[in-house]
């Protein structure tokens, strides 16, 4: 679904924005305002507070992904710079004082009421005659924004709100919730949504396309499972996905990352965040802010497209690790290096001959050069300069954002059956050698968890933390300790933002 969008604001009692839009596609929205003038007798207007809904998840401020995916030893933030409470997070020296603390639970409660909001405007299109099906599905597909947004900030900081109503101003009486009790209030939501969502692959959906449907409920019914490791659960339900039918690995990885048109709504994305330039050079865009993940100097093929900041850096730990294991097309894809970066690589006795292709030349001709801040740029993040539309040059411009794929369903799936589940949708080796098969690695039997957390520390690199929540759900904290890094139990979840301490009763006293 590719929108573009004319935000109104709808004042809420603690000064969080909404957006809406009446009208889909390509078609710029008209302003809409839920007030008591809105003629909810218009049943074609019930999608409006969806689209709305939609417009705002995938509104993201720069720092809300780097902040969620920063901890694990597969990426590191990129030197000081103008963040400093962006590395020293990265090296587990948390502030609470952080702007950017507050700036993720804040956005990530706004948008949270935000889908609440959503719902009780569809219910007043439903109580006015609108249909009571399509009503059910455009609130379980809230639901399921809804959950994607709890999911991050209970990995973040555990214990937190559960809301119960769209009026913000609750939470100044509510009680917080423990994590696990938050874990399975979600997965209990995904319950609720699941048999009122499309029985389809995001990209085949005719109404809203890439939109979520009942699969992407599922993945994350599988996520939130996997972190309270409920390992049956997990293989029940990522056998659902896998015995659908509907998804299938990109066959190409770099293709998957770094073009448009390959990657864009492709078959093995369940949940992705969707932008556009409208197929324009100039005039309106959505987009995330990508140049916080590029490389502070190149020399891009396609001359005057803008490099990045450098803040987001793929770890020496990681490039060591999958060289180990004779990786090349996840690796290549990943990671862009610069000469700094490989001579750094060499310093190590193991690697001191590399292999051909590790170059600071990118696949698609972009030339990364050396910058201050950082060695590696993350390939995953990267759109070479020849996929922009002609006449843009913000870095990453018309790359949307992946958010859940099924190789990380397929890799849950194995790591569920390696802990005793058990499944007939498929086994572990052969869940396994899919993802492997794509990478150009040879077949393994009778894998083991190890195995199978390694394939996952070689697919999901940079990609939502994942790494880091690995880590921690196995208590192995001392992969955390590396370069530098001292890691213990404490250091788990981040303290809560005192400027929400200050406003709220239920956090008093409970940063230590």
């Amino acid at each position: 679904m590719i929108m573009k969008l004319r935000y109104f604001s709808l004042l809420l009692l603690t000064g969080f924005a909404a957006t809406a839009c009446n009208d889909l596609l390509n078609e710029p929205a008209e302003n809409v305002s839920y007030t008591e003038a809105t003629n909810y007798k218009l049943s074609e207007n019930m999608i409006s507070p969806l689209i709305g809904a939609y417009a705002e998840f995938y509104n993201r401020g720069w720092e809300y992904f780097p902040l969620i995916s920063l901890r694990g030893d597969d990426v590191n933030s990129g030197g000081l710079g103008d963040q400093p409470d962006f590395t020293e997070t990265d090296y587990f020296r948390y502030n609470k004082d952080s702007w950017i603390y507050n700036s993720i639970w804040k956005e990530g409660y706004k948008d949270v009421y935000f889908t609440l909001s959503a719902e009780d405007e569809i219910n007043k299109y439903r109580e006015a005659g609108a249909s009571g099906t399509l009503a059910d599905q455009y609130i379980a597909e809230t639901k399921v924004m809804r959950a994607f947004l709890l999911h991050n900030l209970t990995r973040t900081w555990g214990d937190i709100f559960w809301p119960i109503s769209s009026d913000p101003a609750v939470m100044l009486q509510a009680e917080i919730t423990p994590k696990n009790e938050m874990l399975q209030k979600i997965s209990d939501l995904m319950d609720e949504a699941i048999p009122n969502l499309p029985d389809a692959n995001p990209r085949d959906r005719s109404d809203l396309r890439g939109c979520v449907t009942k699969y992407t409920a599922l993945a994350i019914k599988a996520l939130v499972n996997l972190d309270l490791k409920n390992y049956q659960t997990v293989a029940d339900v990522t056998s659902q996905i896998i015995a659908s039918g509907k998804f299938a690995l990109e066959p190409n990885f770099y293709d998957l990352f770094c073009n448009i048109q390959t990657g864009k709504l492709n078959r093995e994305n369940l949940l992705e965040w969707q932008f556009s330039d409208y197929g324009t050079g100039a005039g309106d865009k959505s987009t995330y802010l990508f140049g916080f993940f590029g490389p502070d100097g190149w020399t891009p093929k396609v001359a005057g497209a803008g490099g990045g900041w450098g803040f987001y850096e793929p770890s020496l730990k990681y490039i060591k690790f999958m060289l180990k294991r004779g990786e090349r097309v996840r690796l290549e894809t990943s990671v862009l290096f610069t000469n700094r970066g490989i001579d750094e690589i060499k310093k190590d006795a193991e690697f001191t001959v590399l292999p051909a292709w590790v170059s600071n030349t990118t696949p698609s001709g972009d030339v990364i050069n050396d910058y201050t801040r950082a060695l590696f740029a993350s390939g995953k993040h990267y759109l070479p300069s020849d996929q922009l539309t002609p006449g843009r040059t913000d870095y990453g411009t018309n790359k949307n954002f992946i958010c859940i794929r099924y190789a990380e369903i397929l890799l849950m799936h194995a790591e569920a059956l390696t802990q005793g589940a058990t499944s007939t949708a498929m086994t572990a080796d052969a869940a396994v050698k899919l993802v492997r098969d794509r990478a150009g690695l040879p077949v393994l039997t009778n894998v083991t968890n190890a195995q199978v957390m390694d394939e996952k520390f070689a697919e999901l690199a940079m990609e939502w933390g994942t790494r880091f929540y690995d880590l921690i759900r196995l208590e192995k904290y001392s992969e955390l300790s590396y370069d530098g890094r001292t890691f213990d139990a404490s250091k788990i979840y981040l303290p809560y933002p005192q400027t929400q301490v200050d406003m709220l009763p239920a956090l008093k006293n409970r940063n230590k």
